[in-house]
């Protein structure tokens, strides 16, 4: 390829490692959850931005430390949020082989790796596909050079190029613009698409063209320093090697990410309105807006009875060409509405907008002012929600984590709609009091957390939504907890509608909730006794301890079922650290003891479990007796 005259050539010789060195706060911060196994703040520096993929001073991945001390939830949270753990990596083989029990392992080896190789990839695609796209209609600006014309976006424009915001910004009514004939279309078409994120052909020129390869290149050049995007020269010069090619490809989606999520924050977000309900319909935004919407959002705050349609006033809300948003002042006791400037050509990742705006519903339709278009939902949440459409990226505490979940299957956003459940399902932890503690409504007493999402409206999402993720979950999630829940009206319903959910149901149908219920309850009980390695004990210790290893394995046997042993046995207190330890509290123990579901003394941990799951299975058997139901 020859360079034009003076043009000097800048392309890094040697790809970046796909793991970088990273001493920040931050991703120390987040290595050292990981570690823990802290789930909540983890999540926050995924928000945040941390990069998971990068290492320590010790080669170590966030996803390596999670891996080697045991944190399944963790690992999972990391893989989904786009960790990369592939096998034939040294990072993916350090993963799997220190993977600290066979449940990780084998979810490194099960996991799809084409899911988090690119989380941006679906995001990047649709903006190149804007390019090109003809249905429903988003362009708002055509250039022409000669008889070639470009349906193009003047908010992705003025995003991405220095030279187009100035431009636009003193003339936002522009609708076409002609391009200059001193330069060939073919410069101006890869310029164009190189905006909107599409790839480079290695051949800048094909055979038909009438331009010779220099001149295409001149004209880059000089293309290039007018729009200020010097970039562009490093996408074309890099074309002959595929890393660099990936690794420039990669470098500007995330450019184009934060050019494109400064527009979003500064004009959508910051520029909102907020005017009285009673007032929405009267609003008039004029098509020559200053950041070129092309239609606004309206959600609503709380329900005010007090409203109605006859209580609208007269006054119209007029925004012109170039006006700054202020938020209209409204009565105090009346309900707000949340108005928000939005462009057609993001909405349209969701299918609900796409099928919106390509059939004949009045949305669809042109007009003198923008439509105001509603959305059942909050206005956290839809501001969650245009997040990721115009920037890929999900930050969503963990209260709102449901309604996002209704959301999202409302606008048909699959992948969002999966987030949510996965951002449940892992800060939601089934076996960790992380998050969520005993109490789960009501008033927060002192010292005392309440849930911040109700168990029971995350299974009744699962049903309705059909999410397998947090059907599986919520049962976890109950097992591990099932004395606060066992006892209460509420749980007998909720097991009674699972019941009525097998359509001409028998009375030897099971019940698939109580199933998985009893599932992991079974597994709660049983991970006590395993990680005190019984086997250990029998190995390790002289015959004088034989008796008490001896008992503690009839206690497993009555967790597992196989025996019909009613009573706990004779033993001292155990703490359920190590073999050693375990013998020693025996050793010591005094007159001691703990106390069970019943109200009992029971005389060590062990002795209280079994009699606890022995408690709770009865409890459940009473509960179906109440019911009627045989499970």
């Amino acid at each position: 390829m020859k360079l034009p005259q003076g043009r000097v050539l800048r392309v890094p010789r040697v790809s970046r490692a796909d793991n970088p060195l990273d001493l920040s706060e931050a991703f120390n911060e987040l290595l050292e959850a990981c570690r823990k196994g802290d789930l909540k703040r983890t999540q926050e520096l995924i928000s945040a931005g941390v990069n998971l993929n990068a290492v320590d001073k010790f080669d170590y991945t966030p996803l390596i430390l999670a891996s080697l001390c045991g944190h399944f939830e963790l690992v999972e949270l990391l893989l989904e949020s786009g960790a990369l753990a592939e096998r034939d990596t040294f990072q993916g083989e350090r993963c799997i082989h220190n993977a600290l029990n066979d449940k990780i392992r084998n979810l490194l080896l099960e996991y799809d790796y084409s899911k988090s190789t690119d989380p941006l990839q679906p995001w990047a695609a649709h903006i190149t596909s804007l390019f090109t796209r003809k249905t429903p209609k988003t362009s708002d600006i055509v250039l022409t050079e000669g008889t070639t014309n470009f349906e193009l976006h003047k908010f992705i424009l003025s995003a991405r190029s220095p030279y187009f915001r100035n431009k636009l910004k003193n003339a936002p009514e522009t609708t076409t613009w002609k391009l200059p004939l001193s330069h060939p279309v073919e410069s101006f078409r890869v310029v164009l698409r190189y905006l909107y994120l599409g790839d480079i052909p290695r051949d800048v020129v094909d055979s038909r063209s009438e331009h010779t390869e220099e001149e295409v290149l001149i004209g880059f050049d000089k293309i290039c320093k007018q729009l200020e995007i010097p970039e562009l020269w490093e996408a074309i010069l890099s074309g002959h090697d595929r890393r660099l090619v990936r690794q420039r490809h990669l470098d500007e989606v995330n450019r184009a990410q934060k050019q494109i999520g400064d527009f979003f924050n500064q004009k959508i977000i910051d520029l909102k309105m907020t005017v009285d309900t009673r007032r929405v319909s009267e609003v008039k935004w004029s098509t020559d807006n200053s950041i070129y919407a092309d239609c606004l959002l309206r959600v609503d705050e709380g329900l005010d009875d007090t409203d109605s349609e006859e209580d609208r006033g007269s006054c119209a809300i007029s925004i012109g060409a170039g006006s700054h948003l202020k938020p209209q002042n409204g009565t105090a006791q009346h309900r707000k509405s949340f108005i928000y400037p939005v462009h057609k050509a993001m909405l349209i990742r969701s299918p609900y907008f796409a099928t919106m705006f390509s059939s004949a519903f009045l949305e669809a339709q042109e007009s003198e002012h923008l439509h105001v278009i509603k959305v059942d939902c909050s206005p956290r949440v839809l501001e969650i929600i245009l997040r990721f459409l115009y920037t890929e990226e999900v930050r969503c505490p963990l209260e709102l984590a449901l309604d996002l979940l209704y959301a999202s299957d409302m606008l048909f956003l699959e992948k969002l709609k999966s987030k949510a459940a996965v951002l449940i399902s892992s800060l939601g932890s089934g076996n960790s009091n992380l998050l969520i503690d005993r109490t789960h409504g009501g008033a927060n007493e002192a010292g005392v957390e309440v849930e911040p999402i109700n168990v029971y409206d995350v299974i009744h999402a699962a049903w309705d939504l059909r999410v397998q993720r947090l059907e599986t979950f919520a049962a976890r999630y109950l097992a591990y907890r099932l004395e606060d829940y066992i006892d209460e009206e509420e749980f007998a319903e909720l097991i009674q509608e699972s019941a009525s959910r097998v359509k001409n149901r028998e009375e030897t149908d099971t019940i698939e909730l109580l199933d998985d219920i009893r599932y992991y309850l079974g597994e709660r009980f049983r991970l006590r006794f395993e990680d005190a390695d019984l086997e250990g004990i029998l190995n390790e210790n002289d015959e004088t301890d034989a008796s008490l290893a001896e008992a503690l394995s009839s206690q497993l046997q009555v967790v597992d079922g196989s025996t019909d042993v009613p009573a706990p046995l004779e033993s001292e207190k155990t703490p359920i650290v190590s073999p050693q330890q375990v013998l020693a509290a025996s050793r010591a123990a005094g007159d001691g003891g703990v106390r069970t579901l019943d109200g009992e003394l029971a005389e060590d941990e062990f002795a209280s479990d079994a009699i606890n799951y022995r408690v709770l299975l009865e409890k459940i058997d009473i509960m179906l007796e109440k019911l009627k139901l045989d499970a």
